[in-house]
C-alpha cells in the first residue's frame, strides 16, 4: 500500500494494530480488532474516527453566499449565525447528485465546505468550473493542511472536555449543526453516526497529540467498518451507493435538502421540476435470517427495486438496508429480497433505524 495517501494519524493507527485498507486511495483503518465492538462503543460510550481523508475547502471573497445559492440545492440563506452548518447536495444540470457535503458559515466572505474523500478531486474540479462561470472573483482553497477527527457517542462531549480543557464553555452550548472557531481549530457538533458528537478540524501537525489526548480521556479508536454500520442504522446516505450522478435527490430520500420554495435558480433546479418521480428510497428490515447486501434485487407488487446499502445491524441484531424501490411501496409492506439466490421476506420500515442509541423500528 506504498502508493496510498496517508493521513497525519497513520502512525497512530499502526501503533494500535489497526487493519489498514485502501479506501478511495487512502490507507485507512477498517477496524482495530472488532468492528462490532467499535460499533457498540459509539452507541454506548464514545469512539473516535480519523476522517482526515475528507477535504475541507475554504470559499472566500465578496459574494460567496450568492455563489453557494447557485451551486447548492439547499439554500445557504438558512445560514444566518456564525458557525451554522447546512447539509446539501451539489447537482449537475440534469438533476443528478455530484456529491453531498456540509457547508459552514463563518462570515460573509468565508464559508468552509467539507467534501467526501472519494469525490474530493472531482468535486473540486466541478466547483472550479462553476466558479469560473459564475464568480471568478472568489477563491477556493483546499485545506490539506488540516486533519479531521470525529468524536461520537453519548459520552463524547464529557470526554472531549477532558481532552480539551477550556473547550467546554465554548462548545457545550452548541446545538447540532453548529460550529465554533477556536484559534486554528474548528469544532462542529456534527457527525455520521446518529449519536451526539463533534467533528474537529485542526492543523495536521497537531492531530497526533490531540488523538493521544482523546485516548488518554478514554475515547476508543474506531475504523471505517463501524462508521458504515453506524451511518446505515442512522439512515444516512453514502455517496456512490444511495445517491449517484444518475439519481436525483428525490430518488435518494433527500427531498428535504432541496429548496424549491425560493425563486433561487440553482444548478439542476429546472431538471428537478420536470423529472419523473418513479422511485423512492425506503428502509428494509429482514424478517428471516440472512444479511441484506448492496445491489441485491428487491421484488415488490409495484415492480423491482435494488438494495443500495445493506448490512447486519449490531444494535438491532438483524439485517437492515436502504433500497431504491418503485413509488407505491409503503411503510409496513412486505417485499422479497434476493439473498444468495434465495428470496427472503423483508418489512418496509421508516428509517432512521436507530438514533441516539434507541432502536426506532
Amino acid at each position: 500500500m506504498a502508493d496510498l495517501k496517508q493521513t497525519p494519524l497513520n502512525q497512530k493507527h499502526r501503533e494500535a494494530d489497526a487493519k489498514l485498507v485502501d479506501f478511495s486511495g487512502w490507507e485507512m483503518p477498517i477496524h482495530y480488532g472488532s468492528q462490532i465492538e467499535e460499533h457498540h462503543i459509539v452507541r454506548r460510550d464514545a469512539g473516535m474516527f480519523d476522517v482526515s481523508h475528507m477535504l475541507p475547502v475554504d470559499l472566500t471573497g465578496e459574494g460567496a453566499r450568492d455563489f453557494l445559492k447557485k451551486l447548492l440545492a439547499n439554500n445557504v440563506d438558512k445560514l444566518q449565525t456564525t458557525g451554522k452548518a447546512l447539509y446539501s447536495c451539489m447537482l449537475h444540470e440534469g438533476g443528478g447528485v455530484v456529491d453531498d457535503l456540509i457547508v459552514y458559515f463563518l462570515n460573509e466572505a468565508w464559508f468552509r465546505i467539507v467534501l467526501n474523500a472519494g469525490c474530493a478531486d472531482k468535486d473540486l474540479a466541478w466547483m472550479e468550473v462553476q466558479l469560473a462561470r459564475y464568480a471568478p472573483n472568489l477563491a477556493l482553497t483546499p485545506r490539506r493542511d488540516l486533519a479531521m477527527i470525529a468524536v461520537q457517542g453519548p459520552h463524547a462531549a464529557a470526554k472531549l472536555w477532558q481532552a480539551m480543557p477550556g473547550m467546554q464553555d465554548l462548545a457545550e452550548p452548541m446545538r447540532p449543526f453548529n460550529a465554533v472557531v477556536v484559534g486554528n481549530m474548528l469544532v462542529a457538533r456534527t457527525g455520521y453516526t446518529g449519536e451526539d458528537g463533534f467533528e474537529i478540524m485542526l492543523p495536521a501537525k497537531a492531530a497526533p497529540f490531540f488523538w493521544q489526548a482523546l485516548l488518554d480521556a478514554g475515547v476508543k479508536p474506531c475504523g471505517l467498518g463501524a462508521r458504515d454500520t453506524l451511518r446505515l442504522e442512522a439512515g444516512m446516505n453514502l455517496y456512490g451507493q444511495d445517491m449517484t450522478e444518475a439519481t436525483s435527490p428525490f430518488e435518494s430520500g433527500l427531498a428535504w435538502t432541496v429548496d424549491l420554495k425560493s425563486e433561487r435558480d440553482f444548478i439542476g433546479r429546472e431538471s428537478l421540476l420536470h423529472l419523473p418521480r418513479a422511485r423512492q428510497l425506503v428502509g428494509l428490515k429482514l424478517i428471516e435470517r440472512g444479511v441484506l447486501r448492496n445491489h441485491q434485487s428487491v421484488f415488490t407488487e409495484h415492480g423491482e427495486g435494488e438494495i443500495t446499502s445493506g448490512s447486519f445491524s449490531p444494535t438491532l441484531n438483524g439485517s437492515i438496508a436502504l433500497a431504491r424501490v418503485p413509488v407505491g411501496v409503503n411503510i409496513g409492506d412486505t417485499v422479497e429480497a434476493e439473498v444468495r439466490g434465495k428470496l427472503m421476506r423483508a418489512m418496509v420500515v421508516k428509517y432512521p433505524f436507530v438514533r441516539n442509541g434507541q432502536a426506532l423500528v
